[in-house]
């Protein structure tokens, strides 16, 4: 598995917070976590992404760092952290972190120096004007919350640039020395024992910033220090990053210009991402197809990173203006539903109106198609959100483990939570939580487990080639294949909500006992794959041939 293990992962991200109280306080932390790991095990997770667990103020939800060698105290301590690695080795699952290098806290040390005065040494670690910069109001990231990207320091005399909240100052990446502590930072957590990171913000970080100059260039070298960094450190080490850039430099992210894969290990596949949103809301599986089609081909050993929900409002930003309404109309026809312009800040059970059958049709796709699966905690159950919440906290509400008092996840009183519980009729604890799925063998976890381990024993949908089949489909249906040395598998979904009947018997002669190795409902013999039905939301997954040596028609 050390052999581009990522490629063959199920990661599940998480906030500690959140996830499970072992104290009582009210927030989750690394001991409750700990106590939940066998159930991630059971799950078929293979690889745990934290979101931020450094000291904060917690104005950003802990992406405003003061601290970038230690555990948020609320957590638990570094040798809770430690244990945490060494209990999940145990289970074989990894742990990444979330590497947020673009910017501090206003309130860490660095910064509070910095502004101090002008001989500081760290005054040059970040990014300064002596006059207000013409592009003070221009790259804002959250539109609506965010009025500007420079703010003026009157402690410091000068305007300090943020690319996202005020109280966020930008590092100076093109300083040296800031460059030498952030391999330091990733020494110190490679050293500990992670994985590797999930990266956040990268197409900021490498831009080169000054004022007046909205269109900043990047520089992609310093990926390329970072990834031979990283390998020599810990040699299976991954760079997961969040880059949301257009189409044409996506390659750049894993590539130079000679096509040597030297940089990023992964990228979240933000375009098909959009795309699949799209394609569910018009039950067509057409813009899935332009995804598969369009995308650049990535360099050997360079992987996507798939997702239907992270821990943000799904970005819409790679639709046009009309395909983003579509998305709209669909899934967030209240305003109070979107966020920035841009977005929807809700989970995918009740954008898919709790209906069983699309949710797992939904996911079913995701996981099939091109890359790493990455699945965000809750959806496993069926989580739904609280609107009333602010922002992103409307799907960062706290874990939904059984009918006890706050769902299992604290036994602290209710207005002690880190945030409330869910408890409405539909989505509230009472209904959707681990325990009662866990008795029930035809749960949504029960199917997620079950998914979860025939993706396991069909490598070559994270590690191989995936392309759209293309034959004449009914409307809605939509076939692809994933191909690796390790075989072949065939899948088919259905988007819309006519059963439909599918010819793909020109694909017999290359297979060998094609078998089906999980369906929505029982069908009939996949024969010669000449008739092949499929109901409506419905999917089927059908193993053309193995070659590694051994038979799962028993599957």
């Amino acid at each position: 598995m050390s052999d581009r293990w990522f490629s063959k992962a199920v990661i599940y991200c998480l906030d500690i917070d959140t996830f499970a109280d072992s104290n009582g306080d009210g927030v989750g932390d690394i001991p409750g976590l700990i106590g939940r790991l066998d159930y991630l095990a059971r799950l078929g997770v293979t690889c745990l992404w934290l979101h931020p667990i450094h000291p904060s103020p917690g104005r950003d939800d802990g992406y405003d760092v003061t601290d970038f060698y230690n555990v948020d105290p609320r957590f638990g301590t570094l040798g809770d952290f430690a244990e945490l690695l060494h209990q999940a080795g145990n289970r074989g699952i990894r742990v990444i972190i979330d590497l947020v290098v673009n910017h501090t806290s206003d309130q860490h040390p660095w910064f509070q120096s910095a502004r101090s005065s002008p001989d500081s040494p760290y005054r040059d670690w970040y990014v300064w004007s002596d006059h207000e910069p013409s592009d003070r109001r221009q790259g804002m990231v959250f539109p609506g919350e965010q009025h500007e990207t420079w703010s003026y320091d009157r402690t410091a005399k000068a305007w300090f640039y943020h690319r996202f909240y005020q109280f966020q100052p930008d590092l100076n990446v093109f300083n040296e020395q800031v460059r030498d502590e952030i391999k330091k930072i990733i020494s110190f957590w490679l050293q500990l024992g992670v994985a590797g990171f999930r990266m956040d913000a990268v197409p900021f970080i490498i831009e080169h910033t000054e004022p007046d100059q909205p269109q900043s260039p990047k520089d992609f070298d310093f990926l390329t220090e970072l990834r031979q960094h990283v390998q020599w450190r810990r040699g299976d080490a991954v760079l997961l990053a969040e880059a949301n850039v257009e189409p044409d430099q996506l390659v750049d992210y894993f590539a130079d210009q000679g096509g040597s894969a030297n940089r990023l290990h992964m990228l979240f596949d933000f375009m098909l991402n959009g795309r699949l949103l799209l394609a569910l809301a018009r039950q067509d599986p057409e813009p899935v197809i332009e995804a598969l089609r369009d995308t650049p081909a990535l360099p050997a050993g360079a992987s996507w990173a798939t997702f239907l929900r992270n821990h943000d409002e799904i970005d819409l930003s790679r639709l046009t203006t009309a395909q983003r309404e579509e998305v709209y109309a669909r899934f967030g026809p209240e305003e109070h539903m979107r966020l920035y312009g841009r977005g929807i800040r809700r989970r995918l059970a009740p954008m898919l109106g709790n209906d069983r059958r699309r949710i797992e049709m939904a996911y079913s796709l995701q996981f099939t198609l091109r890359g790493t699966p990455v699945l965000r905690y809750g959806e496993e159950i069926g989580m739904g959100e609280d609107l009333s919440l602010d922002g992103r906290e409307a799907i960062r509400t706290p874990m939904q483990w059984s009918l006890l008092p706050n769902a299992g996840f604290s036994t602290a009183e209710p207005d002690q939570l880190v945030r409330p519980i869910i408890d409405d009729d539909e989505y509230g604890y009472r209904t959707v939580n681990v325990t009662t799925q866990r008795r029930d063998h035809g749960s949504l976890l029960a199917w997620f487990e079950r998914m979860i381990r025939t993706l396991r024993e069909a490598p070559e949908v994270g590690a191989g080639s995936c392309a759209h089949v293309d034959v004449p489909a009914p409307p809605g249906v939509l076939v692809h294949r994933a191909d690796d040395h390790s075989g072949a598998m065939l899948f088919l979904h259905n988007l819309g909500t006519e059963k439909a009947t599918v010819d793909l018997g020109d694909l017999y002669d290359e297979a060998r006992l094609p078998t089906e190795v999980l369906a929505d409902q029982d069908y009939p013999p996949v024969g010669k794959l000449d008739a092949l039905d499929i109901d409506g939301y419905g999917y089927r997954w059908i193993r053309l041939r193995l070659d590694s040596g051994y038979d799962v028609g028993a599957s």
